[in-house]
């Protein structure tokens, strides 16, 4: 049985956000859906995402977790 490990998009107000550009497909692995976020956390942040939640099979892993820089 595989597992399904997906991220959750949200704005600044903490809205779930979608759109073509937002990856919607389920990962294997926690390890796959995190080198994925590793690889592509920075065009998420151009797309207006502004915080990720991974989920395992639909129950919160970790998240959200911010795409900004701490100050």
């Amino acid at each position: 049985m595989s597992e399904a490990w997906t991220w959750t998009y949200l704005d600044a107000d903490g809205k779930e956000l979608s759109g073509d550009e937002l990856v919607t497909t389920a990962f294997p692995s926690q390890s796959d859906a995190e080198n994925w976020f590793g690889e592509s956390w920075h065009e998420l942040g151009e797309a207006g995402v502004d915080a990720v939640v991974l989920h395992r099979e639909g129950v919160v892993v970790y998240g959200p977790m911010s795409l900004r820089a701490a100050e």
